[in-house]
């Protein structure tokens, strides 16, 4: 009934348990982590789970006595905002905290909770009552009325439509699916893969910061008759390949034989996550069938703006299609271009080259220089621009909130309101945006807690957390981002706008909860502020002379960017196909996952595919986006549409944060997709077709990529 991802807001309930549970703020008092009460020890996680259970079960009872219509479903969003809350502060908890024993019992409360959503997702009490609610839909409002549907069909996703042995195994699959996805989450962690390169000079000094010097013992004989031999020792790196330091290596390493080691040693490891996703793909097949679908696609999909695997395929296939003649264009420039720099008019290309040559042709064919641009924007400039986008759009501002004792998981973490002058706070969040060992290696909006209609007077405010991971330089005291960091703040800054300013009755659609295929829109329209240079002009100083970003500089970046557009369009469009393949109709007899995705690439790219790595066994969408990875280039396509139509003319006009806000942010997932897309950007952002089917437009996509 209720689905859980790391996207999806939590929520507190009546405000007896919230004020019981929830006292940061409280005139500097000491409280709990996140301003939980609870949580000013690890084990008081134990007492949180406790108490929302207890929650829950007594909102059970009620509902149990058939009350109206409005209060059964009002009681059940209490109660999905009660086990939401735990579970995600519980999830933010074991990404982010430096504490191992809150990280622990994180952990368990997260899998007695599991427990506990499977029970109350198997309660035929609830379901009958949201069965009632959804039939005296001319009792409720439009909001209610969709949230009781949507809560009937979650049951019946969840499988309580079944008979008892049925559904018995529909409950194990769904804990075997929980605990695989863990497992794969935590090989990648724990098994980055790593590679020694001797002498420390083959790698170059500006990311010697991100790697672990070590020494090996060297003979070498003197001078003279005797040849004496002396010991010596030679300093070098062990390269740890996770995502963000190979990213590095690959980008900056001129030493193509460093780039190969690492290129193959990153992308073949976690190995033990070949037998864990083969048991996921089939764990998740199984659930699929005993639901009547013929794939997890077709369960995944059905519910969201595509309806069904084969409209999502044939979306994903022409755009293969389209991009592949300009994308075979970037490629042959890359290669000719090592062929030039190399010396060697026979060099082949090689996946392990992409980065590092690419990088380069932006740089002298833009006049664009990584460490200048960098110097441009030093992370509290970047949270300014945050600052002056939210007045320009929106009205509002930042506020610093102290952070009350026992609040915070590390010293880094500062606490922000987004607040308005007329309309007071509109929610409240965390920023944790510094790189450190454990911590959640990517960047993301976390929630901890959702927005939803308390009284007529009374409106819970949303609370989330903004991490990422930029890392300071050993060298310099001033933390510095480059562009794709600056872009990445705002695509997640995005994702917590659209939580902060969702003003919905029901958690169940608070923010980020709409369908899957539209909840990465917000996040990629927010990514043009950062390329725009109306705003960049306003924050983007550089960190030691006060220099306002040239001009020129950014016409640069812009340039950069969209040097390898096909490239990048068909390599999503791979990641798409991957995950629709894999979690696809399967086959009779056993098929090589290895060999499947080894084939999509050559198909879909204009790369070779490396013999021996197996790049899919990292990749962690797999997990969050089961046979949803194609959203993110739904979403492309929405926003490049709202962009052009509303955005681009006047960015920052209070009149198109008004138009946003009004037409889409603030509605969260309580409208029907279709009207929210139309709403605000006209019938041609779409197409709809027989049954519902959604297709974006790609024409303003494509336009601006120039292809």
């Amino acid at each position: 009934m209720w689905k859980l991802t790391r996207r999806l807001q939590p929520h507190i309930n009546s405000t007896r348990w919230l004020i019981r549970n929830l006292m940061s703020g409280v005139s500097g008092d000491a409280t709990g982590l996140y301003g939980f009460d609870h949580l000013k020890t690890a084990k008081g996680f134990q007492r949180f789970v406790a108490d929302a259970i207890e929650r829950s079960s007594e909102l059970v009872s009620y509902i149990s006595g058939m009350p109206s219509s409005p209060e059964i479903i009002k009681a059940m969003d209490e109660i999905s905002d009660t086990v939401c809350c735990v579970v995600d502060s519980a999830e933010l908890c074991r990404q982010t905290h430096p504490d191992r024993q809150f990280v622990e019992e994180a952990n368990k409360a997260a899998i007695e909770m599991n427990d506990y959503l499977h029970h109350l997702n198997t309660n035929h009490t609830l379901y009958a009552a949201v069965k009632k609610a959804e039939q005296d839909s001319n009792l409720l409002t439009k909001e209610a009325s969709r949230t009781a549907h949507h809560l009937r069909m979650d049951f019946e996703r969840g499988g309580i439509h079944l008979d008892s042995e049925k559904l018995d195994k529909v409950n194990s699959l769904t804990t075997n699916i929980f605990q695989l996805c863990r497992e794969f989450s935590e090989n990648i962690a724990d098994d980055p893969g790593h590679v020694d390169i001797f002498p420390a000079s083959r790698i170059p000094r500006h990311v010697h910061h991100l790697l672990n010097p070590i020494y090996r013992s060297t003979e070498r004989g003197s001078r003279g008759a005797t040849r004496a031999m002396h010991k010596s020792k030679q300093k070098g790196f062990r390269i740890n390949t996770d995502q963000r330091t190979l990213s590095s290596i690959l980008q900056w390493t001129s030493d193509e034989e460093v780039r190969k080691i690492v290129y193959i040693q990153g992308n073949s490891v976690p190995h033990a996550n070949h037998g864990v996703l083969e048991k996921l793909i089939a764990a998740r097949h199984e659930l699929a069938q005993i639901m009547g679908c013929n794939s997890y696609a077709h369960f995944m999909v059905e519910p969201n703006l595509a309806k069904s695997p084969k409209v999502v395929t044939s979306f994903l296939q022409e755009l293969s299609k389209t991009v592949k003649s300009k994308a075979d264009e970037e490629y042959i420039a890359i290669r000719n271009f090592k062929r030039e720099k190399c010396g060697n008019k026979s060099a082949e290309l090689e996946p392990w080259d992409e980065t590092y040559y690419t990088s380069m042709m932006k740089s002298s064919v833009n006049d664009v220089d990584t460490a200048v641009v960098a110097s441009y924007f030093p992370l509290p400039q970047c949270i300014e621009g945050l600052k002056l986008l939210v007045e320009s759009l929106f009205g509002a501002t930042f506020h610093t909130i102290p952070l009350a004792p026992g609040e915070s998981w590390h010293p880094d973490v500062l606490k922000l309101s987004l607040h308005h002058s007329d309309e007071g706070d509109l929610g409240y969040f965390y920023l944790d945006l510094y790189s450190r060992k454990d911590k959640y290696p990517g960047c993301a909006s976390f929630a901890i807690r959702g927005g939803r209609k308390i009284s007529e007077t009374e409106y819970q405010l949303p609370i989330l957390a903004l991490v990422c991971n930029f890392s300071r330089a050993r060298d310099s005291s001033v933390v510095k981002l480059n562009h794709s960091e600056v872009e990445v703040l705002f695509h997640e800054f995005g994702h917590a706008l659209h939580s902060l300013l969702s003003r919905t009755d029901y958690q169940h659609f608070s923010g980020t909860r709409v369908a899957l295929d539209l909840a990465e829109m917000p996040s990629n329209l927010f990514e043009y502020y950062a390329w725009d240079y109306r705003l960049l002009k306003r924050f983007a100083r550089h960190y030691s002379t006060g220099e306002i970003i040239p001009e020129k500089l950014v016409n640069s970046l812009q340039g950069a960017r969209n040097m390898f557009a096909a490239t990048e369009l068909q390599r999503q469009v791979f990641y798409a196909l991957i995950d629709q393949m894999l979690f696809g109709e399967q086959p009779e007899t056993e098929r090589d996952v290895s060999h499947l995705v080894a084939e999509l690439k050559r198909q879909h790219t204009s790369w070779n595919h490396v013999e021996g790595t197996h790049w899919h066994i990292r990749f962690s969408h797999l997990l969050n986006y089961g046979a949803g990875y194609y959203s993110y280039l739904y979403a492309k396509c929405f926003a490049s549409t709202i962009w052009q139509s509303i955005c681009e003319e006047d960015p920052l006009s209070l009149s198109t944060g008004t138009l946003l806000r009004e037409k889409f942010f603030k509605h969260g997932g309580a409208k029907d997709p279709a009207e929210l897309l139309t709403d605000l950007a006209g019938k041609e952002i779409i197409s709809i077709h027989g049954e519902g089917i959604i297709i974006p437009a790609t024409t303003g996509l494509l336009n601006e990529l120039r292809l």
